[in-house]
């Protein structure tokens, strides 16, 4: 395991801000008035090309909160990161070692790694921040009260590809007698769409294949000649990593449309598609988050850390799908710290359970999000006891063979359908590990 050494992010407000002397000596949190963060990532391995702008967006975050607020009202953030090359076990030896420095959350970066750490974290009283993937039932915080699966889940992200390929076939009843493909990681990020799906298969009377592709995805010739064999009308595309690519230029290979092809918000990015370029044109994939440098939170990180010399990774990535949306993790994991110091001390240093309570009490209307200067990146969030996600909204954007564009409006998972399979999953959840729901009073906890 490879570990990134801790590295103080003092130092970059400090020739910004002229506070000489704010470096810190000594292990994380033996300092007053410092936030620890935990940074899970994976730089190494099939996975890091994905994984890489992911890790950079949410350090850059971090040093711009120093650089240009002087942390979160005084606090200043520091972290470390902990190599876990997407593997489960590796993040879980990250967590234990990370857990006693101050940790207040952790972003596993892996829903294997999430499946393990699910269990641990009620004692530990350390949440989990798992935006845009994890368990899916975790969005019912009566069950789940340490996970957070803010933004959307696999159910969600089924959901609306269901539901836009339903508008273009011209009404769901259209699509009875239709055959969609799942072509999935063999994995628990991989499968977790399936219960939705086969929902939607019940209501609506299309053919689910499902076709694995053995981890990490790079080698997918019987994957593929199942699809040419099926020839289904859609294949949804739950993949991560050189797997994305790889599908891509399989689907090339064999024929099959790229414009009927429908990635998870994971499979649609640039790693995914660079190598592959026109060959990928017309690939489509959900979208959770905006990109691009015309933001004003992008501007201000090309200004206060990039133009400083103290980006994480090259310039050019900045605004990128990826690097967007680790920024946006690192930005809701202020926010929640913000939140929390709200209520139990501003300028203080905030723990775990405090933390958890941020999460659960986030309120990021329009007007916060202008100020954060996220407009348009994504849309408002508001948490509560009952709902750990926020938020269910995703659009689909399409690559045109040189970038990304959005091809859809703003799509919203049908609650409808989710509310009852949440329930149910989180019930039988909490039956197997013989838990109880919380009490009412337990939410202002």
């Amino acid at each position: 395991m490879r570990t990134i050494a801790l590295k103080t992010l003092a130092a970059v407000a400090a020739p910004l801000l002229t506070l000489a002397g704010l470096l810190a000596s000594g292990p994380v949190g033996a300092q007053a008035r410092e936030q620890f963060f935990p940074l899970l990532v994976y730089r190494t391995g099939p996975y890091a090309p994905n994984g890489t702008p992911w890790a950079n967006g949410k350090q850059d975050y971090l040093k711009l909160i120093n650089a240009r607020d002087g942390g979160i009202n005084g606090v200043k953030l520091t972290y470390e990161e902990c190599e876990t090359g997407y593997a489960t076990d590796k993040g879980v030896e990250c967590y234990e070692r990370l857990k006693g420095r101050g940790a207040s959350l952790f972003d596993p970066q892996a829903t294997g790694i999430t499946f393990a750490l699910t269990d641990k974290v009620p004692t530990d009283k350390i949440p989990l921040m798992t935006l845009g993937y994890g368990l899916s039932a975790s969005q019912d915080g009566n069950v789940f009260k340490w996970n957070f699966p803010l933004m959307g889940s696999y159910w969600t992200a089924a959901d609306m590809l269901i539901q836009h390929l339903a508008k273009k076939e011209g009404g769901f009843d259209k699509l009875k007698g239709r055959k969609i493909a799942l072509v999935y990681h063999d994995s628990p990020f991989g499968k977790e769409p399936i219960p939705l799906l086969e929902e939607r298969q019940k209501m609506h009377g299309f053919e689910l294949v499902k076709i694995p592709v053995t981890a990490p995805g790079v080698e997918q010739k019987s994957a593929w000649l199942q699809v040419r064999q099926q020839r289904p009308d859609y294949v949804l595309l739950w993949g991560w990593g050189v797997m994305n690519a790889t599908a891509l230029k399989e689907a090339q290979a064999t024929g099959y449309p790229r414009e009927k092809m429908y990635g998870v918000w994971w499979a649609g990015a640039e790693p995914d598609v660079k190598d592959v370029g026109e060959g990928a044109k017309g690939y489509n994939a959900l979208a959770l988050n905006g990109h691009g440098q015309q933001p004003r939170v992008i501007q201000d990180l090309l200004k206060y850390v990039h133009g400083q010399g103290q980006g994480t990774g090259p310039k050019e990535e900045v605004g990128s799908v990826l690097y967007t949306r680790g920024l946006i993790i690192q930005a809701l994991s202020v926010e929640a710290v913000r939140r929390a110091q709200e209520r139990f001390g501003k300028g203080k240093v905030m723990t775990g359970e405090q933390v958890r309570w941020g999460l659960e009490n986030l309120a990021l209307d329009e007007k916060r999000l202008e100020q954060l200067g996220l407009t348009g990146v994504i849309r408002p969030i508001s948490t509560s006891c009952q709902d750990h996600m926020g938020s269910t909204w995703a659009r689909v954007h399409t690559w045109d063979g040189s970038k990304w564009r959005f091809s859809s409006d703003w799509l919203q998972a049908d609650e409808q359908i989710l509310k009852p399979l949440v329930k149910a999953a989180a019930d039988q959840y909490a039956a197997d590990k013989k838990l109880s729901r919380r009490a009412p009073g337990d939410c202002q906890s």
